[in-house]
């Protein structure tokens, strides 16, 4: 993992592999942004002139390289865009400086030590930099030969530090910025590995395993409910769904409790850490990425840990609904019927429709425990994506208000989301001749469908959301910002956040 330290040292005498710089869009062409001050006056005051000179506009994400001005330790200064300057007495927006950061860091990739002289004004500032440039420089090479070995000819490490200048190593404020940016960078990188790790490595077992070594260096209490366990328990939806495969289903519960508490939170993931869809399985082209489909445990285990590395002053219980959905002799077949966790019965129409069974379970054993407030989270519905494309996750839940402020801590944080309604008249297509009720409805809208079957086991009067994170969860393309291509841990800032405002008395 990348370090991060606030620096007060001056730009020129920083040892460092490059100092990293801000340029804006102006109306006459680029101009150096704040923070920057010491490489500009190294060039005469003319540096928006030389970048210009080579190409650069300002526009957010370009880079541009160019020689260290003579007397500075470092020898490459890296000017990165920022995008449109702000308006008169503004600041720069912290989510231009997260991607900023996230450029940079990745540009920097196989560097020792970078100095970032980005735009700093406040605490808040210290903090999106630091996130981005961790965030940024994250790289997955576990399965490649040279693995993050720096001196390897076919790749590069990750840059090893990041040296915030302009910052304040004694003010507690700035110090809890870099503090609270290191324990949700780290998490959340775990959560990418996660996502990232092939499935004959991770499976329901070995991610328990995972998250109860976890548990233990944190301090958070852990339950793990393997197959007997669900059997005894009539766990019908997890079980059903593990049921064709030879690696055994999972419901883990991870427990962090603060002395100070006054709410608690719930948050349940989906954890199907491979999806062949079953019996009904999925069409060539649509199993390469199935690893991801355990995106949501990996947020919710993610941000319980840095729940817990925070000290947060909020009880937060994570609850991993993990399962392999694969076809076989044993497997769950469309038309079977199964009795889940709440006594309902579920008449399974299409065994890819997998995931709104193994939350039903873990839903209904969080609603036990009647917390505040429960989140799913799930890479869900391929409607969803259809609805909101592969960057922007979708809300949806059983009270407007709190739809609302887990939308607005997701565009707090940067996270793109989207409010989205449960209409009522999709529920009568689920209905079931055989069972209470079926795990397919109408074909248009089924993200929305999806919700409405999860919201059927939430226990009353507790207030519920759900994240569909499909398309976030996993980028195909290539890397922006400060995310990779590959499992981003999408959601995880966003329930981090959330507890965070709960502990505070934010939500009421």
């Amino acid at each position: 993992m990348t370090a991060l330290t606030l620096s007060t040292a001056a730009a020129p005498g920083l040892r460092a592999d490059a100092i990293v710089i801000g340029v804006a869009k102006g109306a006459k062409g680029p101009v150096v942004a704040p923070g920057a001050e010491a490489v500009d006056k190294a060039y005469d005051g003319k540096l928006a002139g030389v970048l210009e000179t080579l190409g650069a506009s300002g526009a957010e994400s370009e880079l541009t390289k160019l020689p260290a001005p003579a007397g500075f330790k470092a020898p490459l200064v890296l000017a990165v865009g920022l995008g449109a300057v702000p308006e008169k007495d503004a600041d720069y927006d912290t989510e231009v400086l997260r991607k900023a950061a996230g450029v940079a860091a990745r540009a920097l990739a196989g560097s020792k030590k970078a100095a970032f002289a980005l735009p700093l004004t406040d605490a808040a500032d210290a903090g999106a930099i630091g996130e981005g440039a961790l965030l940024g420089a994250y790289s997955f090479d576990a399965y490649k030969e040279n693995g993050k070995d720096p001196k390897a000819k076919n790749g590069k490490a990750p840059l090893a530090e990041v040296a915030l200048l302009g910052g304040k190593p004694r003010d507690k404020a700035y110090k809890a910025a870099v503090e609270r940016a290191v324990a949700v960078s780290e998490e959340l990188n775990r959560a990418r590995d996660l996502v990232n790790t092939p499935p004959n490595d991770l499976n329901p077992e070995s991610f328990a395993a995972i998250a109860q070594a976890a548990a233990k260096e944190h301090g958070i209490k852990v339950q793990v409910l393997d197959e007997k366990a669900l059997a005894k328990g009539g766990y019908g939806g997890i079980l059903g769904v593990g049921a064709g495969s030879a690696a055994g289903p999972r419901l883990v519960k991870l427990s962090y409790t603060s002395s100070k508490a006054k709410k608690h939170l719930a948050f349940v993931g989906k954890g199907i850490t491979y999806d062949s869809g079953g019996i009904s399985l999925k069409p060539a082209g649509h199993n390469e990425t199935m690893k991801c489909d355990m995106s949501g445990a990996a947020a919710v285990f993610a941000a319980v840990v840095a729940a817990a590395r925070l000290g947060m002053e909020v009880n937060v219980t994570g609850w991993l609904a993990l399962a392999e959905n694969m076809p076989s002799g044993s497997a769950t077949r469309p038309g079977d019927v199964l009795r889940m966790y709440s006594g309902k019965t579920v008449e399974v129409l299409n065994t890819d429709a997998e995931g709104r069974l193994v939350l039903a379970d873990a839903l209904w054993a969080a609603s036990q425990e009647k917390p505040d407030a429960i989140v799913d989270v799930a890479t869900l519905t391929g409607a969803m994506v259809l609805a909101l494309g592969n960057r922007t996750f979708g809300i949806m839940g059983n009270d407007d208000s709190f739809r609302t402020a887990l939308y607005e801590a997701a565009e707090e944080v940067g996270e793109p989301a989207w409010p989205m309604p449960l209409p009522e008249h999709l529920r009568k297509g689920m209905d079931s001749p055989t069972a209470d009720i079926a795990n397919m409805g109408e074909r248009m809208g089924g993200g929305l469908v999806a919700g409405l079957f999860l919201r059927e086991f939430v226990g009353e009067g507790i207030t519920w959301a759900h994240l569909d994170i499909a398309g976030p969860a996993f980028n195909e393309g290539g890397p922006f910002g400060y995310t990779p291509k590959g499992g981003t841990g999408s959601a995880v800032r966003t329930l981090v956040r959330l507890a965070e405002l709960t502990a505070a008395g934010d939500l009421g």
